[in-house]
């Protein structure tokens, strides 16, 4: 049997940001429960970690396994299985990494869109690997952008940090990247670059100031340090799509889910079905 592969270019062709974020909300809607997945297996190696992410959805059974090293580029590499639901036969294989690059940003997006201001919006984006230029590109098909700062180490927090409507962060650091108290009271903050619970990017202030906004509660408690170490507790936090109307500081913390990539695998293989409808899957 021969499975189909979709690359970093197929992916891209066929699922386009805009419509990642819309297959990330239309699962939302549908009553995907994402508290109802299995925490991801983790396992320290030599050169870093190895990471094992299963999901089901009605139709399909998926499982990411990823590596995360410690030094060198790319960071981030995996491969991705997507099996049908009511055989369990293998449907098709997928470039992990590009799956991770894609469908990260489709739900921040996903998860602060009912809160991004009705203008352009100027985006100040900490990192400049992957997940930085995917958020850029994913807010760039939502929205209109008057401008998109890139700040790195090298260059540090830039003094724009105090106009911008969006900030994002997506970085390897371990501790706060930013004073919050620079930023503006009607700030929408992304912050995905880690989920491990020693581990933030953003400060305790900025998490005891914001509507925090989690994927899932448990899944935040365990491995989001941002959470942890501001000592924010399941009260203080509310799940993607459960937001109040109107809040004004907003806060998405992200750590990355296995039914993420399940319902992004799943979108790519109804597109390319759809683009070749003779296409057995």
């Amino acid at each position: 049997m021969t499975l189909p592969y979709y690359d970093a270019a197929a992916i891209e062709r066929l699922l386009p940001p805009e419509r990642a974020v819309a297959a990330v909300e239309r699962a939302l809607a549908g009553g995907l429960d994402p508290s109802a997945g299995v925490p991801r297996t983790s396992m320290k190696v030599p050169a870093g970690e190895l990471l094992l992410m299963p999901a089901v959805s009605g139709t399909h059974a998926g499982v990411k396994v990823a590596t995360v090293a410690d030094r060198g580029r790319p960071r981030v590499n995996a491969v991705y299985v997507l099996f049908d639901g009511a055989t369990l036969r293998p449907a098709a294989l997928f470039d992990g990494a590009a799956l991770t690059t894609l469908r990260t940003p489709a739900v921040s997006v996903a998860a602060v869109r009912p809160f991004l201001p009705a203008r352009p919006l100027h985006v100040v984006i900490f990192g400049a690997g992957p997940q930085g230029l995917g958020h850029r590109r994913t807010l760039a098909a939502v929205a209109e952008l008057s401008a998109v700062d890139i700040a790195t180490r090298a260059t540090g927090v830039p003094a724009s940090i105090a106009a911008a409507d969006v900030v994002v962060c997506a970085t390897t650091a371990r501790e706060p990247l930013f004073d919050s108290a620079r930023l503006r009271d009607d700030v929408v903050v992304i912050a995905v670059g880690s989920h491990e619970p020693d581990a933030r990017e953003v400060d305790t202030a900025l998490c005891r100031s914001a509507t925090v906004i989690v994927e899932d509660v448990a899944t935040a408690l365990r491995e989001c340090g941002d959470v942890v170490l501001a000592g924010l507790t399941a009260d203080d936090l509310v799940p993607i799509g459960s937001a109040p109307a109107g809040a004004t500081r907003v806060l998405f913390k992200g750590s990355g889910m296995a039914w993420q990539d399940l319902v992004v695998a799943e979108a790519v293989l109804r597109a390319d079905q759809g683009a070749h409808p003779g296409r057995a899957e």
